[in-house]
């Protein structure tokens, strides 16, 4: 078991969070529950992985939710985009 807040890559991924948090805020009301709530749940997933991972008793498992981690980053990366692009 590794104690996850001595990694620098979650707290990078917290840091990324709370700026998800803080730049969804600006989003319009109608998109509480669309976009915004998806952009939090996506930015979350990833340190939230990250420690979960550390929690576990093998190298193997910390490996597949560091990689899951990853996909999180991937789909938040994605919904980023999305937003730019409608403005």
């Amino acid at each position: 078991m590794k104690d996850f807040r001595s990694l620098k890559v979650w707290e990078k991924a917290h840091e990324l969070v709370l700026k998800a948090y803080k730049a969804t805020d600006l989003f319009p009301k109608h998109e509480l529950y669309g976009i915004t709530s998806q952009i939090r749940r996506a930015a979350a997933s990833v340190p939230t992985n990250i420690a979960e991972g550390c929690g576990k008793d093998s190298d193997a498992e910390l490996k597949r939710y560091f990689l899951i981690a990853m996909g999180s980053a991937s789909e938040l990366e994605y919904l980023l985009i999305l937003a730019r692009d409608l403005n």
